[in-house]
């Protein structure tokens, strides 16, 4: 069982996506009092998401300009590269947000997303997920936060073929990166009034790397008295979190990079799916917000594709600008939205909407 802690002290919680570095972001207001946001589209359904998170930023009067970049990849000596422009422009902007992009298939690509992560040292990735009011799942009250490191473990590329038949993939953790993403999540539970990191893990068996994780999570501890931290094995986590996920509801998960990618599209599920999930990915100074579903080719530019999560992503972008009254604006109207009925929600939310027909919804419930 995890150890219960007083909340007594606990300052009040913030909206649920909020992120604790919303004094980071060190971006210039234009001269008309906007501020630059870079805008990677995405590919499939990736236009049309976007397009609907323009037009509610602009009937909500958001102070955003976006800044459209092509991020097609270049393959330049094997290596996956971004092209400058687009590069230039989040380094300029320090914040972006994106739509589902698609690696392209059989061109000796690496994945599009882990090239972004690499190319900024996104090194936190984060996911809430919690229940949405009037939109029924098999689970109620769900209110979990993940916390992913999202630079190495076995997401670090380092593979070969040893003989013909025998491969090997090796696992990399390292103490800085590790000291990094365990201190944001100290940070970070601070921040939304839960003092409580869960890490999760598989030590018993990988006992150097997920041991370092663990000693290093130990470590950081110490610099935060005020902060519960415990220790879970992945697999415990993965049956407790889905037989009664209200067991995690007061803590902030922590883990490696291939277990947070796994376990936090579990954590999607358990609210009705990718396409409600905001996510955050987080760098020194750069932090790129993100839909983290396909990019859904097959209906693509028919007028089904779902916005929600776009959207709720950027407003942990805003959250994250301290534009936190237009956040909160957008995410009231979206959740509005959303349990008015199935009449305002699409396909797959088990509604009958289209794209615009849910897009001109929430505009209307914007307050």
């Amino acid at each position: 069982m995890l150890r219960q802690f007083s909340r007594a002290s606990a300052p009040i919680a913030p909206r649920w996506a909020r992120t604790y570095i919303a004094g980071q972001f060190t971006g210039k207001k234009n001269t008309n009092g906007t501020y630059t946001v870079t805008l990677i589209e995405g590919d499939g359904i990736g236009p049309e998401i976007s397009q609907a998170v323009k037009d509610i930023y602009s009937a909500a009067k958001v102070p955003i300009e976006w800044e459209p970049v092509d991020v097609t990849p270049l393959l330049i000596d094997g290596k996956t590269t971004l092209p400058q422009p687009a590069v230039d422009s989040v380094n300029k902007n320090l914040v972006a947000l994106k739509g589902p992009l698609a690696t392209p298939v059989g061109k000796g690509h690496t994945s599009m997303n882990l090239t972004l992560r690499r190319t900024f040292n996104l090194f936190a990735n984060v996911r809430p997920c919690k229940s949405i009011v009037g939109y029924d799942t098999p689970y109620e009250n769900v209110d979990t936060v993940l916390i992913r490191e999202n630079t190495e473990g076995e997401y670090s590329g380092i593979e070969h073929t040893i003989v013909p038949g025998v491969v090997q993939s090796i696992k990399l953790i390292t103490k800085p990166a590790s000291e990094k993403v365990i201190r944001y999540g100290f940070e970070y539970a601070k921040s939304i009034g839960k003092p409580h990191v869960l890490v999760v893990h598989k030590a018993s068996i990988m006992k150097l790397s997920d041991g370092l994780f663990v000693s290093t999570a130990k470590e950081v501890a110490k610099e935060y008295p005020d902060v519960t931290l415990d220790f879970e094995l992945l697999d415990n986590t993965s049956l407790k979190l889905t037989a009664d996920p209200s067991e995690y509801k007061d803590v902030v998960m922590v883990m490696p990079n291939l277990y947070g990618d796994i376990m936090s599209d579990l954590s999607s599920g358990l609210i009705g799916g990718l396409g409600l999930t905001p996510s955050g990915n987080m760098g020194n100074k750069v932090s790129i917000f993100e839909a983290v579903h396909g990019s859904a080719p097959d209906i693509a530019g028919k007028g089904l594709a779902n916005p929600t999560a776009l959207l709720l992503s950027s407003c942990m972008m805003l959250r994250h600008m301290s534009l936190n009254a237009d956040a909160d604006k957008i995410e009231a109207a979206v959740l509005k939205t959303i349990a008015s009925g199935p009449e305002n929600r699409t396909g797959d939310l088990k509604g009958t909407a289209s794209t615009s027909h849910f897009t001109e919804q929430v505009i209307a419930n914007l307050e």
